[in-house]
């Protein structure tokens, strides 16, 4: 699916919030999964890539214009499709695990899984447990906190490496790729 996204978006600045993650250990919390499951990310061997996003967007829904406004925020559904798109690479290239985390519910995360063609399931981190745990950025949205685009890989529970900011949003699944042909040199 292609979601183009406007030319004028502010650009995120790396405000340094990610620098503490490399090198942790992922914060053991359940997470409920799309397909019903739970997922604790500490307790998942090899190296699993979590991309975490703001939110997308219901069907029909409106993008306010101070949603553009905030570095950042805008391209939720262009980053969770090219990570679906570049799925079959990234699991040729070694990972294990591939997931996009949001503090959107379930239901909602079901329904963008599906709408979308998602080749992998989606992590709902409602009452920010995990981010909280794990101090990942966040911000305000309409009385809302949600977490700031940001792309971890973990390995064998630890924190390997972070990509902060991620912009423009499609590109996580790109330098994920890189990341990990370079890991092979």
């Amino acid at each position: 699916m292609s979601f183009p996204l406007p030319t004028d978006l502010p650009a995120p600045v790396d405000d340094g919030a990610s620098d503490h993650l490399r090198g942790m250990k992922a914060a053991s919390v359940g997470l409920a999964a799309t397909d019903g499951s739970s997922i604790d990310l500490s307790a998942l061997p090899g190296l699993t890539i979590v991309f975490c996003y703001p939110r997308t967007g219901a069907p029909g829904e409106t993008v306010a214009k101070e949603w553009n406004d905030i570095p950042g925020a805008r391209g939720c559904s262009p980053q969770a499709c090219s990570f679906s798109d570049a799925s079959a690479k990234l699991y040729a290239a070694g990972v294990n695990n591939l997931f996009g985390l949001s503090t959107q519910d379930s239901e909602y995360q079901r329904e963008a899984k599906k709408r979308l063609g998602l080749q992998y399931q989606l992590l709902s981190d409602e009452n920010l447990a995990f981010a909280d745990a794990m101090r990942i950025p966040t911000f305000e949205w309409k009385g809302k906190r949600l977490t700031k685009r940001l792309t971890l890989a973990i390995e064998d529970g630890e924190v390997v490496k972070v990509w902060y900011p991620v912009f423009p949003s499609d590109r996580g699944a790109g330098d994920a790729l890189e990341w990990l042909n370079s890991r092979k040199k």
